[in-house]
């Protein structure tokens, strides 16, 4: 399931995480991929600090009161995060992301920018499905969910800069299609309620929702 996340972080927030990304240092992003991806990946990475780490802890925070993002991912744990950095002529070719990511498995993954498209020409998040390529350029503050499985990559920035967070998480539900079922009953469950009430068949639709998830969870 690809999914977009409309507003996860307000104009206050964003103001405030640019501020504090333009005073990291940054490193080349070959440094933090294995033997494969550093064939294809140009790019920058923010380098650890407890600064970015006071980042990434925002956008934590943040992701885990979005009430889209709790349903559509099921977060267990942030297997990693990083803040990465575009300049003109930089790019990121075709590359299936690490299944394991300090210790945890990686079910999903994240490109939250920081920038606006209208910052930089490029820079086009291009994600491969089953049927076709579907290209992603979404405005600052946004979020992009798609399955870490997926093969995708990032176009040449071809003007300006693009500073995104990019990030993984372990679902307590490691299985895409009933992460998907999940997401659906959520969906119809909140429709329901916001148009007729707790009544005797949203109940019951919430039982059958709750008792799967509590089948198809980890632990």
């Amino acid at each position: 399931m690809f999914i977009v996340i409309g507003d996860v972080l307000s104009q206050h927030d964003l103001a405030a995480l640019r501020e504090a990304a333009n005073e990291l240092s940054f490193t080349d992003g070959r440094s933090t991929v294995g033997r494969f991806a550093r064939e294809v990946k140009n790019n920058l990475q923010a380098e650890r600090s407890d600064e970015l780490q006071a980042i990434f802890e925002t956008v934590q925070a943040k992701l885990m009161k979005n009430e889209i993002f709790v349903s559509a991912a099921r977060p267990r744990r942030f297997a990693r995060m990083l803040l990465s950095l575009y300049r003109s002529g930089m790019e990121y070719g075709p590359h299936v992301d690490n299944p394991i990511m300090n210790g945890a498995r990686t079910d999903l993954s994240f490109t939250l920018p920081l920038s606006d498209p209208g910052d930089y020409e490029g820079g086009g998040l291009v994600i491969e499905d089953p049927v076709e390529e579907r290209v992603f350029r979404i405005s600052a503050g946004d979020m992009v969910l798609y399955p870490t499985s997926a093969l995708h990559r990032v176009e040449p920035v071809t003007r300006g800069e693009r500073l995104a967070i990019v990030g993984w998480v372990t679902s307590r539900v490691r299985d895409a299609a009933k992460r998907e079922v999940l997401h659906d009953l959520d969906t119809v469950s909140r429709a329901i309620f916001d148009e007729y009430g707790k009544t005797p068949a949203f109940d019951r639709l919430f039982k059958a929702k709750s008792n799967l998830y509590r089948m198809w969870a980890d632990g």
